[in-house]
């Protein structure tokens, strides 16, 4: 039902709503293709994640990433239109902070150490990973940051919820904009089972 209405919704509007990606095209397939590449990205627990090696080496930023916990919660959300809507939402704030895939990224290594970038802003430390699941665990020197990897149509959606979105702009990207991290932050706290952060490629 989730696919049958995405499909009406962006074959009428030329919008994709995968995860961020925005593109106009006067093309039926590759409509199509966008909607099925953001059904992969939309459910975290029971969607389809990576394997503890798929995860490794270097991810930059690419688009905003967004999804909910659960079929359910993205049902009683509104759906794919949902996504989309707060997809634009976050490329708008991430856009006032001055994220970019330049000065955003984050590469997880073998052994389980992970090194990243948010706003231009450096840290590090390990990481665990759960590939059943997608739940993911950053540990730096002063907290821990839990979070979702799921696959995208493009690569990896790395999400959080508000707490700890938050975290990752203010305390770790040390994000001066307050309006735009708070606005961030309404965004995960809008829906229940929402997730927000970014769509990440190689």
């Amino acid at each position: 039902m989730t696919l049958l209405v995405a499909s009406t919704l962006l074959l009428s509007s030329c919008y994709s709503t995968g995860l961020g990606t925005t593109s106009n095209t006067s093309s039926t397939g590759s409509v199509l293709t966008s909607v099925l590449g953001a059904v992969l990205g939309q459910v975290l627990l029971g969607g389809t994640t990576y394997d503890q090696s798929g995860i490794l080496g270097s991810w930059y930023y690419n688009a905003p990433s967004t999804a909910f916990t659960t079929q359910q919660a993205l049902t009683r959300a509104g759906g794919s239109a949902t996504i989309a809507n707060m997809s634009s939402s976050l490329a708008s704030n991430y856009n006032n902070i001055g994220i970019n895939r330049s000065n955003t990224y984050f590469t997880f290594q073998e052994g389980n150490k992970f090194s990243a970038k948010v706003n231009g802003i450096a840290f590090s430390g390990t990481y665990t990973y759960n590939p059943q699941n997608g739940e993911i665990a950053l540990k730096t020197a002063t907290e821990t940051i839990k979070g979702n990897v799921t696959k995208t149509e493009k690569g990896m959606g790395l999400m959080f919820d508000s707490t700890q979105m938050t975290n990752i702009l203010q305390k770790e990207g040390k994000v001066s904009n307050t309006a735009a991290v708070q606005a961030v932050s309404k965004l995960a706290k809008s829906a229940d089972g929402a997730r927000v952060g970014f769509e990440l490629t190689k």
